[in-house]
């Protein structure tokens, strides 16, 4: 299973409102939000920034223009924002914990037949009976153009989300071609040479270099680049990282993770930085709604629906307009934290087991622990984290109760159950609007407040949901991504 970001938040009895924060760096929230990337790649916390810093002393380097540099900077920071979209395919195909399999399978030379093989059939339905493990490998090795259509999926959706939140097409450009290698043999075109784009050689090799150096060490960090020089990677950029060895300063500002973020900010190329106005953030908070939903086919739009939902109960119940821009962006973003929670898991179409159960109650804690590092997010990221929380006590993981939660975490509890009850499951249809309003009218009062339940099923019952599901606020619905057309490969017994 993947580990969390840095730290267990403590718990603080009562969330309190933030003060707005007139000014905000947009690379402040990006860096920040990176660590759900992380999450999801099964990477250690910090990849995305350390690649971010190895990738821009190699823009320096090579003495690249400020408008370059800049277009590198945010492709490094959002290189994996497409990677949740073939989590699920990754997990059905081996039968594993996608995040277990993606940190794994970056290690290993796929240009080595004999090495890619044994890695494979290591990841291969761990901890199930061999003829489950079996069987997966060899449905993986019957579909030749299997990681060609993973990367190729992952790399398009990633370069979709750069374009737009407004950066450059270089940065765009630089996300879709990031896994193509030196000699041709790489995806999803097959570039060799210097038909790949510039951005991409170096985050090809950031990234895996920051990979090796995370689990190995400096020394076969540096000794996987050149193994690779002139098949993975640029030589010219394996010469320029060799003497790196020696420099182990520079080593010792990656491994500072308390600095991390701030060593990042720094590097932001251009006289004045990027702000992130009211509108940039709502952008993002969509954006990584839709990251968030690609996880998994069975929550195609559930975030947007919830932060829909959540705003409309807020209207009603009369809540200023302060108080509905935290709650759609805290709707966009509550379950941020889902990143973590392996798809083994979250597809599963047959009960839960309770060390599973365990596993799915832990992505509040990653939800509040992401957006409390966005100081931009951080007066509604406790709020946002406390949606399955009951007024009685006996919701998840902090098991707070009426004293201590506040009007936005029972709204968003509401909404948070609503959404999931109407829409479709592994393991069930979704159920009509009467069915869904009965079964939560059973726990109003005790997991639900009575005055939002009260509103939201007024909503319900006139068809103002329904009618929001469908609406097009969303200024990106080309990221909302329908359930994935791929056939689950079951579990072998």
């Amino acid at each position: 299973m993947s580990v969390g970001v840095s730290r267990i938040p403590r718990i603080i009895a009562m969330p309190v409102a933030g003060l707005r924060v007139s000014y905000i760096r947009l690379a402040e929230v990006i860096s920040a939000l990176t660590y759900a990337l992380d999450l999801t790649e099964g990477q250690r916390p910090g990849h995305t920034l350390r690649t971010a810093l190895i990738a821009m002393r190699l823009g320096r380097e090579l003495h690249l223009d400020d408008e370059t540099m800049g277009a590198l900077y945010y492709a490094a920071l959002l290189k994996d924002s497409g990677c949740s979209s073939n989590a699920a395919r990754m997990s059905a195909l081996f039968g594993s914990d996608d995040q277990d399999v993606k940190r794994d399978m970056r290690l290993v030379d796929w240009h080595d037949r004999w090495r890619l093989a044994m890695r494979t059939a290591k990841n291969c339905g761990v901890g199930r009976n061999p003829l489950a493990r079996v069987s997966h490998f060899l449905r993986i090795a019957r579909t030749p153009s299997m990681t060609r259509e993973i990367i190729q999926t992952r790399c398009e959706r990633g370069a979709q989300i750069a374009l737009v939140l407004g950066f450059p097409g270089a940065t765009s450009e630089a996300i879709a071609h990031v896994d193509e290698h030196w000699c041709g043999l790489g995806h999803p075109v097959g570039l060799a040479g210097d038909e790949i784009p510039l951005l991409s050689r170096i985050l090809l090799i950031a990234q895996t270099l920051e990979a090796y150096w995370s689990e190995n060490g400096i020394d076969a960090a540096i000794d996987m680049t050149r193994q690779r020089r002139g098949r993975w990677f640029d030589p010219r950029l394996v010469d320029l990282v060799a003497p790196w060895k020696r420099d182990r300063t520079w080593w010792a500002v990656l491994a500072d993770s308390a600095n991390l973020e701030q060593a990042v900010l720094t590097l932001e190329p251009g006289g004045i930085p990027l702000h992130a106005t009211d509108e940039r953030l709502d952008s993002i908070a969509y954006a990584f709604a839709a990251v968030i939903d690609a996880k998994t086919p069975y929550t195609a739009r559930h975030s947007t629906n919830v932060a829909r939902y959540a705003v409309g109960i807020a209207m009603s119940m009369g809540a200023d307009a302060d108080m509905c821009r935290d709650t759609l962006r805290a709707g966009l973003l509550h379950d941020i934290g889902k990143l973590g929670v392996s798809n083994r898991i979250l597809d599963k179409p047959a009960k839960l087991t309770d060390e599973e159960f365990g596993e799915i109650r832990k992505h509040p804690r990653w939800t509040w622990e992401i957006l409390e590092r966005v100081s931009a997010f951080n007066g509604f990221a406790q709020e946002a984290a406390q949606h399955h929380e009951r007024l009685d006590g006996k919701g998840y993981p902090w098991k707070l109760d009426a004293s201590q939660l506040g009007l936005l975490s029972r709204v968003l509890a509401v909404a948070d159950v609503y959404e999931a009850l109407t829409a479709d499951r592994p393991y069930r249809a979704g159920l009509e609007v009467p069915v869904v309003l009965d079964i939560m009218r059973r726990d109003r009062g005790t997991a639900f407040d009575s005055q939002v339940f009260d509103a939201a099923a007024a909503l319900a019952e006139r068809g103002t949901f329904a009618v929001l599901a469908e609406g097009r606020e969303d200024p990106f619905p080309q990221l909302r991504q329908e359930p994935a057309k791929f056939t689950r490969i079951a579990s072998v017994a």
